[in-house]
């Protein structure tokens, strides 16, 4: 996208000079002819530098730089003036101005002067993003990776942890979904508090009502005592409900009140409980389908999903897998003692080419095992398991110079679906949304493939 510049002036013939020479310069241009106007537009468009007048009739370009030093320190103001003396400089520059020109403008030196000042916002930037993914990698070990797709997700962490908005991590099995949520809980105001986890997958679902909000003396057969649920117990802290869409829908009723009202009561109890938690949440299911089925109840996915933050799998982080690898290489290898370093080119390939199913949880399983065989400092194919060392990625082939590799249509547009959906890792709603379907469509053609909801 090109460099957006605000232009504030408020003589409009300057304002319209200076926009036709930068915008044949390749920038694009907004305008304000007041402090407030500047002000007004930067809450709502997204500039790369401001090049404003000394003077705007009642207000000075000074007091505008000084607000924008205080409030946006990475945002470069250069300041324009037809009283070109030593005195204007020097308060420009102390108020934080990146530069100052003199009228009347030369539109070479204008540009010159933006061309430093949009390099210096865009180096500015950068480091921002990578003292955020140096801090993120040193507070969540877990989490490696310099792929987009774990930018993103790094990015989307910083951004919500320091609220207390209700979070839903998705993402297929093995992704590393509690990793996240324990990510966020530490960057969050409630570091110093619990961090209490459960998989409502793992516990029968009258045991989970008691697990979650807790019960009195009594309450039912085995309860010989009070005990305090896990709402209680996170309270000031976080609670990450992994597996959310394995939940009955008479439990989803229960944690929807829960999560509305901020008050529990345990079973079998008179009175209510005031709690102060954050949730996460996570899931593998397509809960949008599930609201479909009447699996799943809507108005709770709202409650959870106030954020939405998808984890993607391995195989689609590229160079990711070989990072981890090494560092899993380097965990296990202290942990059998043995003194392996790294892999083989010939193994990494192999690493690469892999789909990774179980994705992270795989890819750790993996290099355990060929550190525990390898008798070498370096891990080797044959130091793999099979399923690796005998992987063939699956290609669909649209064109061919031989007739008989050719295919129907109706098979290429089978695999393509096919081929899309495993790429979403199973969502329905991203895959109709790439292919252009509406999703009874999608569905109907994934029954006729076989393929089952789950």
């Amino acid at each position: 996208m090109p460099d957006r510049i605000l232009i504030v002036d408020d003589d409009p013939e300057m304002v319209t000079l200076l926009a036709r020479g930068l915008e044949r310069r390749g920038y694009q241009t907004v305008a304000a002819a007041s402090v407030e106007a500047a002000l007004a537009c930067l809450d709502e468009d997204d500039v790369t530098v401001v090049l404003t007048d000394l003077n705007l009739g009642g207000r000075s370009g000074l007091d505008l730089t000084q607000r924008l030093v205080a409030n946006r320190p990475g945002l470069p103001v250069i300041v324009l003036t037809g009283f070109g003396n030593l005195d204007a400089a020097i308060g420009a520059i102390r108020a934080g101005a990146f530069d100052f020109l003199a009228k009347p403008v030369d539109l070479d030196v204008v540009s010159v002067a933006l061309e430093r000042a949009v390099r210096h916002r865009h180096l500015t930037d950068e480091l921002v993003r990578l003292r955020r993914q140096v801090a993120t990698a040193a507070r969540d070990p877990e989490l490696l990776g310099g792929s987009d797709a774990m930018r993103a997700v790094h990015d989307l962490i910083a951004r919500v942890a320091p609220t207390d908005a209700s979070v839903l991590v998705t993402g297929e099995s093995g992704t590393g979904k509690e990793l996240v949520a324990r990510a966020i809980h530490r960057q969050s105001r409630r570091a110093d508090g619990p961090l209490v986890a459960i998989n409502c997958a793992a516990v029968p679902d009258n045991l989970l009502e008691s697990e979650l909000f807790g019960h009195v003396k009594g309450a039912f057969t085995d309860a010989r005592g009070t005990r305090a649920g896990l709402f209680v117990q996170a309270s000031g802290g976080t609670l990450f409900l992994d597996e959310i869409g394995e939940m009955s829908m008479a439990l989803q009723a229960k944690l929807l009140r829960v999560l509305q009202e901020r008050l529990v009561r345990p079973l079998g109890g008179d009175h209510e409980v005031a709690v102060d938690v954050r949730i996460i949440t996570a899931t593998n299911r397509d809960l949008e389908r599930a609201i479909e089925a009447q699996r799943f109840r809507e108005d709770l996915y709202y409650r959870i999903n106030v954020v939405h933050l998808p984890l993607p799998p391995l195989r689609a982080r590229g160079g990711d897998v070989l990072t981890l690898a090494h560092r899993f290489i380097t965990t296990t290898a202290e942990r059998f003692a043995k003194s392996v370093t790294g892999l083989t080119p010939a193994a990494a390939e192999r690493l690469v080419a892999y789909d990774w199913p179980g994705n992270v949880r795989e890819l750790g399983n993996a290099i355990e095992r060929a550190v525990a065989l390898t008798r070498f400092d370096a891990i080797t194919v044959d130091d793999l398991p099979e399923r690796i060392r005998a992987y063939t990625p699956a290609a669909l082939v649209v064109a061919a110079a031989d007739p008989s590799e050719l295919t129907t249509l109706e098979e290429i547009e089978r695999r393509y679906i096919l081929h899309v959906l495993a790429a979403t890792g199973g969502s329905r709603t991203q895959a109709s949304a790439i292919l252009g379907l509406d999703r009874k469509t999608l569905y109907r053609r994934l029954k006729a493939y076989g393929v089952s909801d789950d």
